[in-house]
């Protein structure tokens, strides 16, 4: 495996899908690649968390 550089879905930049983060994701079994950068998904992950529990 080498390093890919992807596209973000959401800004459009684009960021690096590292060769050690390609291992984890095939070690958990996901079988799709990351789809936005890590600041989008950081602040995905917030807005999902500020919304509070489910009901």
């Amino acid at each position: 495996m080498a390093d890919k550089t992807l596209v973000c879905k959401d800004c459009g930049k684009e960021f690096i899908f590292t060769e050690g983060e390609q291992a984890f994701y095939k070690e958990k079994g996901f079988e799709n690649e990351p789809q936005r950068c890590p600041a989008c998904r950081k602040a995905k992950k917030q807005a999902r968390n500020d919304r509070g529990p489910r009901r």
